[in-house]
């Protein structure tokens, strides 16, 4: 079983962004000492007062400090992109991180986003889908000609080839049946989202499971993000992350995000779907999801805009010894 983080890149209005960035190198750096797998990014537009850095800039600036774990975007918004750029970036990452790169993707949900690049909210899941088609085809193939209801190329190739035989994996993040049925289908993991509950999760994971099995494929990586903190104290942990997950949380609903967390206190909100408390407690639930799910790819969020770095650095390490 692997673990990875779910790097933090947003922050409080008012906050120096650039004080922060060395943190972030420092976060990395532990993570990969601490025998994480993975770092995965958010990627978001529009965000203001919240503050974000923008994914591409920062997992190259971050590639060296992550060498040898997997890198990617949790999740990349497809269908705000063309597809012709996004597959010529990863094979460049895919490429720079010696074939350890996963594109990590999602339909998006905020109208204001796609307001603003001039992409209709309802056209989405067809532009991702094609946009999917099209970026394998760019990866394994050496002259293109692909004609789609959205986006076309004609007799060309991409500038440079993934080191990954067919290209980066593509992880496809879904909450509702529809979209676990597409991750399935056109995806190689589904990326279950971090404000999910193991209870909604359990029956969209057989319908995933019962979907490759339909679609006769089959998936090595099971991989689960969550909102984790490892504290040193049980008694103390979830007060000492609470300030900076809720603020998270309000921004979610801030952005019009529909959330069955809106109206909950924040124990009720962390019940069965954050990982909060000392080592021993969240070796034990990790081991419950892992039991209950079948997951094998813990991608844990351990900083929220306004966590105290040497809480997020001792949340690390003290998860590095979990899994080690």
């Amino acid at each position: 079983m692997k673990v990875g983080m779910f790097i933090n890149t947003q922050f409080p209005e008012g906050d120096s962004v650039a004080a922060r960035v060395p943190e972030l190198v420092e976060q990395v750096r532990m993570a990969r000492q601490s025998g994480f797998a993975s770092v995965l990014f958010p990627h978001h537009y529009l965000t203001a007062p919240l503050q974000m850095l923008q994914i591409a800039p920062m997992m190259a600036y971050l590639l060296r400090e992550a060498q040898g774990m997997t890198v990617g975007g949790n999740i990349l918004l497809l269908p705000l992109l063309n597809p012709v750029h996004v597959a010529e970036e990863a094979a460049t990452f895919d490429v720079l991180s010696g074939g350890n790169f996963v594109l990590g993707v999602g339909l998006g949900y905020r109208e204001g986003e796609f307001d603003a690049f001039g992409v209709p909210l309802k056209e989405r899941a067809l532009r991702f889908t094609e946009s999917i088609q099209l970026m394998r085809r760019l990866w394994t193939e050496d002259r293109v000609t692909f004609q789609g209801r959205f986006y076309s190329v004609k007799d060309h190739g991409i500038s440079l080839k993934p080191v990954r035989p067919g290209g980066p994996p593509v992880w496809v993040a879904g909450l509702v049946e529809a979209a676990v049925k597409r991750a399935a289908r056109i995806g190689d993991a589904w990326l279950i989202a971090n404000a999910t509950t193991l209870g909604a999760t359990e029956p969209l994971m057989r319908i995933y499971r019962q979907a490759l099995l339909e679609y006769g494929k089959q998936a090595e990586e099971f991989p689960i993000a969550r909102e984790c903190y490892v504290g040193a104290n049980h008694a103390t942990a979830m007060e000492e992350c609470r300030a900076a997950l809720e603020y998270k949380y309000n921004s979610y609903a801030a952005w019009g995000m529909e959330s069955p967390t809106a109206h909950m206190s924040f124990e009720e909100m962390a019940r069965d779907r954050f990982i909060i408390g000392d080592k021993v407690s969240v070796k034990e639930e990790i081991a419950r999801w892992q039991e209950r799910l079948g997951v094998n790819h813990f991608v844990m969020r351990v900083q929220w805009p306004g966590l105290e770095q040497e809480k997020v650095l001792g949340s690390i390490r003290r998860l590095g010894e979990i899994f080690g």
